[in-house]
């Protein structure tokens, strides 16, 4: 099987993902969950118009809306998130609640829809979870850095909702300025050959690796709690 790059450099196979006590099948199910939900929300962003958005929501949802339940699933299964909450940044994670704040107000949201405040809450909460009892898969499948997932893990699940509730204005697609990526994902699953979509989904996980090594330096962070 082809060897996926992993995370803060570690190396990740197919068969150790799917290895049992490494990632759970719930693990797994969930984040399925939550990637069908970045399309959903795709989808309904390309709907409204005059948005800064809408074009780029607009040439996933163009494939997506041709893709039957089967190509779908297949596109949503991938290793890792396709939202972002800019869980790469060390920086925004050390800062205190109120300049994270100012990050949201200086940078547009991408999602403008009301169903993206559920993804957020959802997505932190996701975020949380894994933090706490799989440090290796929050990693992996979120491309968060070690000290980050040990921030948010030190947080209660009452403070990672309402930061997911305050801050939804942080949520946007997985590379949302590399439309190919996407197109690259949905073409491999509307045509259901497994290399293609090997191939696909180990684009992915190079690109997580590789912004995870340009991320600012680390050092000691605490969760940038909003209550």
């Amino acid at each position: 099987m082809l060897l996926r790059c992993g995370i803060d450099g570690a190396d990740v196979s197919e068969s150790a993902l799917l290895a049992p006590g490494w990632l759970r099948p719930e693990t797994l199910e969930s984040l399925l969950e939550l990637n069908e939900m970045a399309f959903g929300l795709l989808a309904a962003q390309a709907a409204e118009r005059g948005t800064p958005t809408a074009p780029l929501a607009a040439s996933v949802t163009a494939v997506w809306r041709r893709l039957d339940a089967a190509a779908r699933r297949r596109a949503a299964a991938c290793p890792y998130l396709l939202l972002d909450a800019g869980f790469a940044d060390a920086q925004r994670w050390g800062a205190p609640a109120a300049q994270v704040s100012e990050v949201c107000e200086a940078s547009p949201p991408f999602f403008t829809v009301p169903a993206a405040l559920e993804a957020a809450r959802l997505v932190f909460t996701y975020a949380w979870h894994l933090a706490r009892t799989q440090p290796a898969a929050a990693r992996l499948l979120l491309g968060i850095r070690a000290p980050c997932a040990a921030a948010i893990g030190q947080c209660s699940l009452r403070q990672a909702f309402a930061f997911g509730e305050s801050h939804a204005a942080l949520l946007r697609p997985r590379w949302s300025a590399r439309p190919e990526v996407w197109q690259e994902l949905l073409v491999a699953a509307a045509s259901g050959e497994e290399v293609a979509l090997e191939r696909a989904r180990l684009h992915g996980l190079t690109l997580l690796a590789a912004e995870s090594r340009v991320t600012a330096p680390e050092r000691p962070h605490r969760f940038a709690s909003p209550v």
